[in-house]
């Protein structure tokens, strides 16, 4: 299975850079895995696809302000450091730019120094290992001098850094938000709830390496990143009784996803837990905890336009795909929604 076997051309133009007015006023492009049929809705037409006893899947993890840009003491270089994962004992790996600047030693200074990162470990990639010091919380320290780490292809600036949040986020530690989620406000949320559906919260925090293309020819030799993920006791029993009643598990988003498919996969159920995943879902996997999945359009050769794939067909995702294009469709992050059932 070939790399370039998902790839796309995407007209520029179709890259959302800013999101809607309104968060449920964007188009969802339904698809039916098992037809290939592909009808046009609006978000807000979401409901009308689950039924009382089904249960929605919220990944409730909460973006931090995370993109750091400071000086190397000694120097004075600008350096732009980004955290992505907390290690514990303040050490996190990080993405930092231009990384041939930080060599292990190099101590990084924030804000007049209210914040210093000291290279502990380099590593490939442009990633480097920083211990951090600080006085205080560092989550307030990084409100006051962090900024919303927004992907590379939106070059708009963000007025309002909540839009980059769903309505529900919680749990702090993502380097990037679950986007699928974005579409949801708390009015549609009580009406799901309304209808007798079912919304569980999991927490998986999002890295980069779920959003990076992939760069090897051959699918099967691509190294995910880990992410940490949590389900809780009253989460698995209320998903397990969702599957032996017959009724339907909705996710949204390929976060969601990757942790419900996690947890099936180790323990042939649902089961409280919390661990580390580095699960890569292409075609020829079999889904084992989701039924229907709510996401985004996703960037050519990724991962995630492998995991749709594998849920959807590769077939049926390029023609949808093409499909949204003609359509004009808004694509990524702040972009239109789909709905595989």
């Amino acid at each position: 299975m070939k790399t370039d076997d998902f790839d796309f051309d995407l007209p520029e133009e179709l890259i959302a850079q800013t999101p809607l007015s309104k968060r449920d006023a964007s188009r969802l492009l339904v698809l039916d895995r098992k037809t290939g049929d592909i009808c046009h809705r609006h978000f807000t037409d979401v409901i009308d696809y689950m039924e009382k006893g089904d249960t929605l899947v919220l990944n409730d993890t909460k973006v931090m302000p995370a993109r750091l840009y400071g000086v190397k003491e000694g120097t004075g270089a600008v350096i732009e450091v980004l955290l992505l994962k907390d290690e514990g004992n303040n050490t996190w790996e990080c993405l930092t730019r231009p990384a041939k600047r930080i060599k292990e030693g190099t101590i990084v200074s924030f804000g007049d120094g209210k914040l210093k990162a000291k290279c502990t470990e380099v590593l490939d990639e442009g990633i480097r290992k920083f211990e951090l010091q600080y006085k205080g919380i560092l989550y307030e320290i990084l409100d006051e001098l962090g900024e919303m780490p927004l992907p590379p292809y939106i070059h708009e600036k963000l007025n309002d850094k909540e839009r980059y949040q769903t309505v529900y986020a919680k749990n702090v530690g993502s380097a990037a938000a679950p986007t699928a989620g974005l579409h949801f406000t708390a009015e549609l949320l009580d009406k799901i709830k309304a209808k007798g559906v079912n919304i569980a919260y999991i927490t998986l925090h999002v890295g980069l390496g779920t959003f990076r293309p992939v760069n090897v020819e051959d699918v099967t030799k691509h190294k995910m990143h880990s992410e940490y993920y949590i389900m809780s006791d009253e989460v698995a029993d209320l998903l397990n009784k969702t599957k032996e009643t017959g009724h339907k598990i909705i996710s949204v988003g390929t976060t969601s996803t990757r942790t419900l498919e996690t947890i099936a996969s180790l323990y042939g159920k649902f089961k409280g837990c919390s661990g580390w995943t580095d699960i890569f879902i292409y075609p020829g996997y079999e889904f084992k905890g989701i039924d229907y999945l709510i996401t985004n359009f996703h960037l050519p050769k990724s991962t995630l336009v492998m995991l749709v794939s594998a849920l959807a067909g590769k077939d049926n995702i390029m023609k949808a795909y093409n499909e949204a294009i003609k359509e004009k469709y808004r694509f990524f992050s702040f972009g239109d929604s789909m709905l595989i059932k």
